[in-house]
């Protein structure tokens, strides 16, 4: 049994069993290996290719032809957004902003977004920002364009509110950017002077006369974005910027207390004569600097559209007139000059004066008076001033009113400015010289009248009226202010003087003077009334309304300011004395009284106005 039990050799098969797994188990680990290398290989292979591709594509953008890349993906997205400028200031001569700027906004759209929605949205933008519907409706669904503007210069508060609420009612493709607003913190307040901005730009004033000064250079952001309202600029696309170069502040002459001042009286005046319309201007003697220059009627700054078009300007620059018996103060300050007459020279005044063909007549009727020169300025007689001024010789007056600054603009530095009206040598008349003397055949501006007068008050010598304090260049590239204006002699400083004294005379002669209401209280005042026929321009004719004037200074032996007021077309009937008198009366003692002018305290005149 023992024999048989070795000879059966157990272990054996179990080794072979053994061994058979063990070869059975190495070759199924190299029918494994196989097929994992080979997906290894493969799977480098793809990542080698894929990124092959990939490098060949960011060689292609960036190094053989970026630029047509970027210009196809502009083409979609480019975004090109404005960027404002901020606009210069224009203040009065305390540094009070007349016209400034604030925070404000601008909305856009981007019509990719908004065109789904158009109409709604549309209608959305025209309650909530008071856009036109059918604009905006085209605007939103621009083809081809991811950037449109809605609305310029929107308050902060109102354009942030509408686009978020326009979010809110899912309506999309909204976004604002910075605008600055401009404001008129004034209204009414030298609105006549200053204009306003409207949705296309500068309309009226200074804000239009001065706009290269004030508005700076806009500056401009050029991007491709994934989207315009998320801002997010597109890789390797446009990215330019250009910043914006802000405008130079405008500071004025004018002093804006006098000015409210100054309006509210020629308001009153116009409407209690029941007038057309006023102007009035307030200049300082010694410096030619304008401290006020008012309008009636005129307009809110704030609100333009509210106003016709008419009255968005100054009247008291582009509207000329005759101006009237103010004139015969020029024409008598030339004669003394030339030693032709004096104050107290003897004039025999008859109630009516041949000249060419027609008579000329005084405003009142009369038969021979015997004024003195003197007489013939305070009781305004043309007859007088006519028979006064022949003696002149030829071309003489022309001259001096030329020198005077009658005929051509001020150069105040608004292109509205007129030039008025004073014949040509050429085309000068004895009979028109006869009509010239005592304000009729020329036409003036109201500051131009305003600057003749104050050659007298300032002893003879002419001062270019400013109405920018220091300098500037306006849009036609000349240069105004006070630091460029000029000096000219017109007269001497005794004719100046003398016919300053013949003045007052106006306002002091209890007999002859015609603007007793003239009258400043404490103070000795020098002016002259004026009432002029108007002419129509349709029928280039006299029509039978008047312009009623009112011109003069402050004190009278050292004037500190010349004021001059017109009134057009009153209804009452009054003349220069009655309804600009009280005007200037009003104005000069504000003005006396708010820069502190003492009365000099020395005697009024009392040259004889007849004889």
């Amino acid at each position: 049994m023992a024999q048989r039990n070795l000879r059966r050799r157990p272990a054996k098969p179990a080794q072979r069993s053994a061994r058979g797994s063990g070869k059975g188990s190495a070759g199924n680990e190299v029918r494994r290996r196989g097929p994992v290398h080979i997906r290894l290989r493969v799977g480098f292979i793809l990542v080698a290719m894929v990124l092959s591709v990939f490098g060949g594509r960011l060689v292609q953008l960036q190094g053989i032809d970026p630029h047509s890349y970027a210009a196809m993906a502009a083409a979609e997205n480019v975004v090109d957004v404005v960027l404002p400028a901020e606009r210069g200031e224009i203040l009065d001569r305390d540094g009070e902003a007349l016209a400034d700027s604030s925070d404000g906004l601008m909305v856009l759209a981007d019509p990719k977004q908004t065109k789904k929605d158009a109409p709604a949205i549309a209608a959305f933008l025209a309650k909530e920002l008071g856009v036109d519907y059918a604009s905006a409706l085209t605007k939103l669904r621009k083809d081809g364009s991811r950037f449109q503007y809605i609305k310029r210069q929107v308050p902060a508060t109102q354009a942030t509110a509408a686009v978020e609420k326009a979010g809110k009612e899912g309506y999309q493709g909204l976004w604002t950017s910075r605008d600055p607003l401009r404001n008129y913190p004034s209204g009414d307040v030298a609105a006549n002077l200053v204009g306003f901005l409207g949705n296309d730009g500068p309309l009226a004033g200074l804000e239009a006369g001065f706009d290269k000064h004030l508005a700076g250079k806009d500056g401009h952001a050029e991007y491709d974005a994934t989207s315009p309202v998320s801002g997010t600029r597109m890789p390797l696309g446009t990215n330019n910027r250009v910043d914006p170069v802000d405008g130079h502040d405008l500071s004025l002459t004018i002093d804006r207390d006098l000015q409210y001042y100054v309006q509210q009286t020629l308001m009153d005046a116009v409407q209690k004569s029941r007038a057309e319309s006023g102007m009035a201007v307030v200049m300082d003697t010694k410096t030619g600097e304008i401290l006020s220059l008012a309008d009636y009627p005129t307009f809110d700054a704030r609100d333009p559209a509210a106003s016709p078009k008419a009255l968005r300007g100054s009247n008291a620059l582009s509207n000329v007139y005759e101006p009237g018996s103010v004139q015969k103060v020029l024409t008598v300050a030339g004669l003394l000059d030339q030693g032709l007459v004096s104050p107290k020279t003897k004039l025999r005044v008859p109630g009516s004066y041949k000249s060419g063909d027609a008579d000329i007549h005084d405003w009142y009727e009369h038969g021979i008076e015997k004024l003195t020169l003197a007489g013939v300025i305070a009781k305004s007689s043309n007859i007088g001033t006519v028979m006064a001024a022949n003696k002149y010789a030829d071309g003489q007056l022309r001259d001096y009113l030329s020198a005077f600054g009658q005929g051509k603009r001020t150069g105040i530095g608004l292109d509205t400015e007129s030039a008025g009206l004073l014949a040509a040598p050429e085309v000068w008349t004895a009979a028109n010289e006869d009509r010239i003397d005592f304000g009729q055949s020329i036409s003036v501006n109201a500051v131009q009248m305003t600057a003749a007068l104050n050659t007298i008050a300032n002893g003879g010598v002419r001062i270019d009226p400013s109405l920018i304090a220091g300098k500037a260049t306006n849009n036609s590239g000349i240069e105004v202010g006070t630091d460029t204006a000029q000096r000219t002699r017109v007269v001497s400083d005794k004719a100046a003087s003398e016919t300053a004294q013949m003045m007052e005379r106006v306002i002091n002669d209890p007999v002859n003077g015609t603007a007793k209401q003239a009258a400043v209280p404490g103070y000795r005042v020098s002016g002259k009334t004026g009432t002029a026929q108007r002419v129509n321009s349709e029928c280039k004719c006299y029509d039978g309304t008047t312009t009623v004037s009112f011109g003069g200074f402050a004190p009278s032996d050292d004037p500190r300011f010349t004021v001059y007021v017109a009134i057009h077309n009153p209804g009452n009937g009054g003349g220069g004395g009655t309804v600009t008198g009280p005007v200037f009366s009003k104005v000069m003692s504000f003005a006396l009284r708010r820069y502190g002018v003492p009365p000099t305290g020395t005697e009024p005149s009392k040259i004889p106005t007849g004889w």
